[in-house]
């Protein structure tokens, strides 16, 4: 995962690269080096203002004094390493603050240390340059001079890496070469940070989030100069490929590929004493330019800029800015505009000094005067779309402001055509269902693997997906099969093998089309483990895969193995990986993404992913359609700017800001693990308590474990059919007594302001984003610590009654639990090809015979009435979907027979919403005439 790729431990046995004859970091207390980074400056920091104190008392004995100079000098070990991947304070800085520490100058080393690390926990570094020892003229206190003003007049700061093996003297020349080519105009300042080797360059693109460019020079060797066997689990993630042969000539190019999968959004500017013609048609996609021998400094400083403002830029953001800056007259639509409404009112001024004027002068219908119209791009959002497509790895990307409920309907309406059959996750969101029904699929449900004990579903089996695919091959209607729909991750954080899940699935049907409901993983793609994951990535994988001699000679081999066993066994198709045939196999992939949810843009800002080898030819025409039936001709521009800037953002700082939302979720995980009080009511669910052990082939069990420290993760990640996103905190909560929805509202929200939106009956979910910070984690901390010490106090002071009370709470919320029931059945009154043959049903014909009152009628669950009418044989059908909450799901669909399972699982949850159920009046239901109407008009 993101921060995973900053990880260096595995189950405590990991290191972080030291020099030679150092000592080696131990991290078995830190999930990533980002993490180390932090608290040891911190620590240093305190470390050497002790020992400046001790120095100083003139009364401390040597011992004392000697205790303090063994910690500094650890510290110090500890940081030197990770500082040569980072600009600021860089290797120099290191080298005076040792020489500081030898030459026993302590209270300059307390002071200057002092400034390195107020200067990287306040980023003042990216606003200014930092001097480590003041000089006359230069305030001693830089917290004082971080004003608003100066935030707003600097300009955005990156480093930029460059791999060479130069001595001190070469480094300290180039770095300056490049900054003395700034100039006042640039958009951007940065910094210059030398590494020496192939492995170098990979750890510093993993450990440093500020490097925005690469430059990477010839002459340089392979293995690092430091001692750091933790790269070999790294270099492991960049897939089959092996580095470690590689000509010296070649070092160049193989490193740009690899950086370029490590980190797609980076430029990569190559330097050789080769042939440029010829390296040239071998670039890789991110290297943005090749320079002969001895480069004009001038040159790539202009390249590196340029290369970041194309990241930069914001088509429509900087259309609307410009727009709302404009003299204009209004004399269509929208009193809104420019604010006028607002400020000719007596009574609703306060809107406008809640909201700001910016937002009303940039609220407008219009299309023309520099801006564009999101029906009809063709000026700045055409461009922004764009852009957007080339950060998330899309052929083409669409905006949407309303929300993922509408982009699922969208691609569902271009792609389906009435009657075909499509295979969706059960308990998917119900946008998926409403849209089956509105283009009128034949729906087939997929079952998830239950999570009884804790009232969630998991995600569906592959084999239950190509079970299903062999039984319409078998009945003769694949050919009706158009398309898998899955949810990825789950909102509980249950993540897809996508690769796998699309080759095997290709192998059977070699056009099906793929639509990832992503609205909870827009961040993925900004993580070099997540990002294997994700829907567009494994797109472009498979397709370069299927275009590769080597695969071809790979599916040959297969082929000729798996033709001499029986195609009629299921086992064959089962108990195997498959492979799809190369020359068949057509790349159709759709993701829809809730860019709201997860980065940076207003709500219902949304965008639709597409990777279709068959978009151009099949879908354009129809995708447009559907897009303009259900996209509103006023759409918001101020969600279309937001989207256009979290694009900004992401390209920019994603990478650093995934690391730190995971970053963030490890140490929640660690700290409920660990705390005394908290590990006593609470409990994290960890892998193996959400995947069963089939789906974990890795046999990977939990993230952290006490006394065993941090699992490496990578190996999980890459093979597992499933895995658990970190950044998803489940936290059972049945030993407090009380169940989610209670927990949720009369405890984190009411008394503590502390909001979430999932709970199922014993469990509340803790997702940390991109703007969680590690105050927010340190204060649910302590309210959880707040909440487990009342409930400790209350207990103390319970009567034999009332602790026997709490008792029978717990085992109700853990001991008691109703397993969760399946998808039963369609009726046969909506089936069309026979019961015992393939199961999907026409769900918009149930949908809209429940339109007409007198086809329905009500059974009631509390008289008795629903119980008599099954007992004596009726096949009772659901009119409407019911979707109890928690846990969210539809536990019956229109046309769905209703089972003894279902109903027993509606009594036993004592949730206060059920969706589409009327308490008072009971099930909505089809009348028996009703069925025998819709049976004979079938036939």
């Amino acid at each position: 995962m993101n921060d995973d790729a900053n990880a260096t431990t595995e189950r405590g046995t990991g290191s972080v690269p030291a020099r030679q004859g150092s000592k080696r970091n131990d991290l078995t207390a830190h999930y990533s080096a980002s993490q180390l980074r932090s608290d040891g400056w911190n620590r240093l920091k305190n470390a050497t203002a002790r020992l400046a104190q001790r120095q100083s008392d003139g009364k401390s004995r040597r011992e004392q004094l000697a205790h303090f100079e063994v910690t500094v000098e650890r510290l110090l070990d500890e940081l030197d390493p990770i500082e040569s991947y980072w600009a600021f304070p860089g290797r120099h800085a290191m080298d005076q603050l040792r020489h500081m520490f030898v030459q026993r100058e302590y209270a300059t080393l307390a002071h200057t240390v002092g400034r390195v690390t107020r200067s990287l926990m306040s980023d003042s570094y990216r606003r200014r340059h930092i001097h480590l020892i003041p000089t006359d003229d230069e305030e001693e206190d830089d917290r004082g001079a971080d004003t608003a003003e100066e935030r707003a007049r600097a300009r955005p700061y990156f480093e930029v890496m460059i791999v060479d093996d130069l001595s001190p003297h070469q480094e300290h020349t180039l770095r300056a070469s490049l900054r003395d080519k700034r100039r006042a105009e640039d958009p951007f300042v940065y910094e210059g940070v030398v590494v020496g080797s192939f492995e170098d360059a990979l750890i510093g693109v993993l450990f440093n989030h500020n490097i925005q460019a690469v430059v990477v020079r010839y002459g340089f060797p392979f293995e690092s100069r430091h001692d750091m066997p933790v790269l070999k689990r790294y270099l492991n993630r960049l897939g089959d490929e092996s580095f470690e042969d590689i000509p010296p000539e070649d070092l160049g190019m193989s490193l740009a590929y690899a950086i370029g999968k490590l980190r797609p959004e980076l430029d990569v500017y190559l330097v050789t004493d080769q042939s440029v013609e010829e390296i040239a048609g071998k670039a890789c996609e991110n290297c943005r330019r090749i320079f002969y021998n001895q480069e004009d400094y001038m040159e790539l400083h202009l390249n590196i800029l340029r290369g970041v403002t194309s990241r930069y830029r914001t088509p429509f953001f900087t259309a609307l800015k410009d727009y709302s800056r404009q003299p204009t007259g209004v004399f269509h639509a929208m009193p809104i505009s420019r604010g006028k409404s607002i400020a000719k009112s007596h009574w609703i001024r306060d809107m406008g000094d809640f909201y700001g004027m910016n937002i009303f002068l940039a609220e407008t219908s219009a299309t023309s005067g520099g801006l564009d119209s999101l029906l009809e791009p063709h000026g700045p959002i055409k461009r922004a779309q764009e852009l957007a497509a080339r950060a998330f790895g899309a052929r083409q990307t669409f905006f949407a402001t309303n929300g993922t409920s509408t982009c699922n309907k969208i691609v569902v309406q271009a792609l389906v055509k009435p009657d075909d059959i499509v295979l969706v996750d059960r308990d998917c969101h119900k946008s998926h269902h409403y849209g089956m029904v509105l283009a009128g699929a034949h729906v087939s449900y997929l079952d998830s693997y239950p999570l009884n004990e804790y009232s969630m579903y998991g995600a569906v089996p592959l084999r239950e997906i190509k079970h299903r695919l062999l039984a319409y091959k078998r009945a003769g209607k694949l050919d009706r099969v158009r398309m898998l729909l899955l949810t990825n991750c789950t909102f509980d954080g249950i993540v897809y093998n996508v690769e796998r899940v699309m080759m095997e699935c290709l192998a059977i049907k070699p056009d099906l089309v793929f639509l990832w409901d992503e609205a909870w993983f827009g961040f993925a793609r900004f993580g070099p483990t997540y990002r294997q994951r994700t829907a567009m990535h494994n797109a472009q994988t498979l397709r370069e895969r299927f275009r590769g001699g080597d695969y071809r000679a790979k599916y040959e081999a297969w082929k000729a193995e798996f033709d001499k066993l029986d195609p009629e066994d299921d086992a064959t198709w089962l108990d195997r990986p498959l492979m799809p045939d190369p020359d068949a196999a057509r790349v159709r992939v759709y993701a829809c993404q809730s860019t709201h949810k997860t980065l940076t843009a207003l709500r219902q800002g949304s965008m639709i992913h597409i990777h279709d080898q068959d978009y151009k030819g099949k879908v354009e025409e129809a995708f447009h359609e559907a897009y303009m039936t259900h996209t509103s001709t006023s759409p918001n521009y101020q969600i279309v700017a937001s989207l256009d800037i979290g694009r900004r953002q992401v390209e920019l700082e994603g990478f650093e800001f995934v690391q730190k939302q995971v970053e963030l979720a490890m140490i929640l995980r660690e700290k409920i693990a660990t705390h005394p009080i908290l590990s006593k009511y609470f409990r994290v669910l960890r892998a193996k308590d959400m995947i069963p052990s089939g789906f974990r082939e890795s046999g990977m069990e939990a993230y952290y474990e006490p006394g065993h420290g941090w699992a490496d993760i990578w190996d999980a990640w890459a093979g597992d059919e499933f895995v658990l996103d970190a950044t998803r905190v489940t936290l059972e909560i049945g030993r407090t007594g009380l169940d989610g929805d209670s927990f949720k509202n009369q405890e984190l929200m009411d008394k503590y302001g502390i909001q979430i939106n999932k709970t199922s009956r014993n469990t509340v979910l803790f997702m940390t984003n991109i703007g969680t910070t590690r105050s927010s984690v340190a204060y649910l901390i302590e309210v959880l610590v707040k909440i487990a010490q009342e409930l400790e106090e209350r207990l103390d002071d319970s009567s034999d009654f009332e602790r026997d009370l709490h008792d029978r709470k717990v085992a109700s919320l853990i001991e008691d639990l109703p397993p969760l029931p399946d998808f039963s059945r369609f009726h046969d009154s909506f089936r069309f090809g026979g019961r015992e043959e393939t199961p999907e049903g026409d769900m918009r014909r149930a949908y809209f015979l429940s339109y007409d009152g007198e086809n329905c009628e009500y059974l009631n669950m509390a008289d008795g009435t629903l119980d008599a009418e099954m007992a004596r044989g009726r096949e009772v059908v659901s009119s409407t979907f019911i979707i109890p909450y928690p846990p969210g799901f539809p536990i019956l669909v229109p046309g769905q027979v209703l089972s003894r399972e279902i109903l027993d699982f509606m009594r036993a949850l004592d949730v206060k919403e059920i969706h589409g159920y009327r308490p008072e009046l009971g099930l909505r239901v089809f009348t028996e005439g009703a069925l025998e109407a819709a049976a004979a008009k079938k036939n």
